[in-house]
């Protein structure tokens, strides 16, 4: 955890300066490991003071976080730098039940008089919650965490770089884009998050964990030599990730930026979608979102069980005890994997903010709906549920709070669709396809407030013949009832084609929060979708 003193103190190595991989660079003479990580003595006796107090004005339960997040963004634009911003704050929050009822307080002041009043008022909102109370909050059992620590799978810290070489970094991939023929406009940006966070509960968990998540975005805008059409491809280019700056200089977007700018120009000769019924394949930069919007939040259970409809409304997959086990969701082909565990992905952690070491578990297995997201105020409502099936009752750790200075609740893990037992790769999938369209990157789309009814585009739309991708096409999209479209899902690629897309935000609550979260799959295909065209008019 960083110090007081540390927190005003800013520097760091040009290490990421290097444009090599991250085995080189921790070959490279003065390169140094991240620090050994712990909980030090003044952050533990602040969070003990604070459960300390919150038990002595009335609390049954408590937990206590204390942490440091920092953001980082620099935009650009061509050949200029047109934004950079860098915030960092520290804080403790202090969340508390009595008499079944939750209650919150945060504060800036780290002194034990601070998060002391911050535990007093927390017991006196949760008693004063009472009044609304539709039934008693009951906690899920969870083993304790003591001096348990863990860090992400980041091996240079985005906060060591300076802003310079992060800079150059894009100005070279913008200058790089604009060289393509018909590219006239770039814009490019690098985003960082990082996490020092630090929970204890009354269960007797002390947790330190250190988080960081990064993204590269670039924007390549073609336009018609006669002026008669612009065409866009971006702005992501690259997937977000739960890594460092070694993440940022794999993605080489200089090289990769002349790709990019091409098939920007490329879509200014595309022609229009011809409407109608095709064959889809889908690549997981495009079906990561179809996952997101259409299966991963319907599956959040305080959607499903009517507490939450920001953001995203409720939820079709409803009421849990009438379609758990029973809702055919897809073919028996069909793994959808809740976890917060894969390398690499931006909702992994090891434990979250409710104490709990998330697990593995099946939201849809052979086709059929299994599981939701819980955290350990959730877990008890599917008790039922889990004794039919001799599981235990127990959170999912799908508990979290974007902050210090807001409180946890429900937020997604990753979830994602497991490959088929074939390794099938995208290429395969392209070859069994007569008639067909081919997606690759997320674009517009739109979902109504059960997440039954929808419509997705992407930023490459590829028409395919007998086996081969003829070219571009522009304005296609497909509209799909969610189970209706699940179920014509008849090819999935293998293993080695497995990827992950993710949102770098994704916002729920009120007041709203923002969470990162990964979605794992491979290319697919779903027969016969409805392919629409969106450039047309009435």
């Amino acid at each position: 955890m960083t110090t007081r003193r540390d927190f005003l103190v800013t520097g760091g190595a040009a290490l990421g300066a290097l444009a090599i991989g991250p085995s080189a660079l921790r070959a490279l003479p003065g390169f140094k490991p991240l620090p050994a990580l712990y909980t030090d003595a003044a952050t533990r006796e602040l969070m003990m003071e604070a459960l300390d107090a919150a038990k002595r004005y009335g609390a049954s339960w408590a937990d206590v976080r204390i942490s440091r997040n920092r953001n980082n963004s620099i935009q650009t634009r061509e050949r200029q730098v047109t934004d950079v911003v860098d915030t960092d704050t520290m804080g403790c929050g202090v969340r508390v039940l009595v008499d079944g009822c939750w209650g919150f307080c945060a504060t800036q002041e780290l002194t034990k008089a601070g998060v002391g009043t911050a535990a007093q008022e927390a017991v006196a909102i949760a008693k004063a919650n009472r009044i609304a109370r539709d039934r008693r909050v009951e906690l899920a059992p969870s083993p304790a965490h003591p001096n348990a620590t863990w860090r992400s799978a980041y091996q240079i810290d985005p906060f060591t770089v300076p802003v310079e070489t992060k800079a150059d970094l894009l100005l070279r991939a913008n200058a790089e884009a604009l060289k393509v023929p018909n590219v006239r406009f770039v814009n490019s940006g690098l985003s960082f998050v990082k996490e020092e966070r630090n929970y204890a509960n009354t269960d007797g968990s002390v947790i330190t964990q250190d988080y960081v998540r990064s993204w590269v975005t670039m924007s390549c805008t073609a336009v018609a030599p006669d002026r008669s059409g612009t065409a866009v491809r971006g702005p992501e280019v690259v997937q977000p990730a739960g890594r460092g700056w070694e993440y940022v200089l794999e993605a080489d977007i200089v090289k990769n930026a002349t790709k990019w700018g091409e098939e920007a120009a490329e879509k200014l000769t595309a022609k229009p979608v011809e409407p109608g019924r095709y064959d889809l394949i889908l690549h997981p930069s495009q079906l990561f979102l179809t996952i997101h919007e259409s299966l991963a939040h319907p599956t959040e259970l305080d959607r499903a069980m009517g507490y939450e409809a920001n953001y995203a409304g409720t939820s079709f997959m409803a009421p849990p005890e009438k379609v758990l086990g029973s809702l055919k969701l897809g073919p028996p082909m069909m793994n959808l994997v809740g976890n917060r565990n894969e390398v690499g992905a931006l909702a992994t952690i090891g434990y979250d903010d409710d104490g709990v070491q998330p697990d593995t578990f099946h939201i849809v297995k052979d086709g059929i709906l299994n599981d939701y997201q819980t955290t350990r105020e959730q877990a008890p409502w599917l008790s039922s549920w889990y004794a039919k099936n001799g599981k235990p009752v127990r959170s999912h750790g799908c508990s979290y709070a974007q902050s210090w200075a807001d409180v946890q609740f429900q937020r997604m893990p990753n979830v994602s669709l497991q490959p088929g037992a074939k390794d099938l790769s995208w290429d395969d999938l392209i070859a069994a396809t007569d008639k067909g369209i081919a997606m690759i990157g997320r674009a517009s789309y739109s979902i109504d407030q059960q997440r039954y009814n929808a419509q997705f585009g992407a930023q490459l739309c590829y028409e395919v013949r007998k086996g081969k991708i003829v070219g571009q096409v522009k304005d296609a999209a497909y509209q799909m009832r969610t189970p209706d479209f699940w179920n014509t899902l008849d090819m999935l690629g293998g293993k080695s084609s497995y990827e992950f897309g993710g949102t770098f935000n994704d916002g729920k609550g009120q007041p709203g929060q923002a969470n990162a979260v990964s979605h794992g799959c491979p290319p697919t295909r779903f027969k016969n979708a409805n392919i629409i065209n969106t450039g047309r008019t009435v």
